[in-house]
């Protein structure tokens, strides 16, 4: 490991799964026997920063200034760590990737506006509503004999601040 102030951190204590989030996330990629480089812990410490998801680009310009993070690691990096489940991969409207760390394997849903792209988390109960169900549908789908079952569920809609305006044009609701 490349000893920097990012990876300071990461040094103090890595002999436990429990921590800081980036020590949980090194925890990870050791457990599946991936290096721990300066580019993959600059790339976690972004997207741990980030509240919300973020595409590529937004995180490639997060780390401005980190001259071993080119967009081509970035891509690389946020493909090992969707294998590790250490990121959700999720989509803006447009078919754009997101991504968001997910440290706890716990799988979180959103609600984007069409209109403003937006994105707001569900709430605990409905996410737990969907999880239920998609258990069902994946508990079905083993039953018949399949097996690495895997989905992806983004809502899209108009959020209650946006409005439709014209012949399906979409506008944000300046009060007009």
């Amino acid at each position: 490991m490349i000893d920097t102030p990012e990876t300071n951190t990461v040094l103090a204590s890595d002999s436990s799964a429990a921590g800081t989030p980036i020590e949980v996330a090194v925890a990870r990629l050791r457990a599946a026997g991936l290096r721990i480089t300066q580019p993959r812990i600059a790339i976690l410490n972004a997207l741990i920063r980030r509240e919300q998801p973020a595409s590529i680009e937004q995180i490639h310009n997060d780390l401005k200034g980190n001259t071993f993070c080119d967009l081509v690691t970035v891509y690389r990096c946020l493909a090992a760590f969707e294998e590790l489940d250490l990121v959700r991969r999720c989509f803006f409207h447009n078919g754009t990737s997101l991504w968001q760390i997910n440290l706890a394997g716990e799988t979180t849903y959103h609600v984007v506006c069409k209109v403003t792209n937006s994105m707001e988390q569900l709430d605990p109960q409905t996410t737990a509503d969907l999880n239920s169900a998609i258990k069902r549908v994946e508990d079905v789908l083993k039953s018949r004999g399949y097996s690495d079952i895997g989905h992806m569920v983004e809502f899209f809609a108009v959020s209650p601040g946006a409005k439709v305006e014209g012949a399906g044009k979409l506008a944000v609701d300046a009060g007009m």
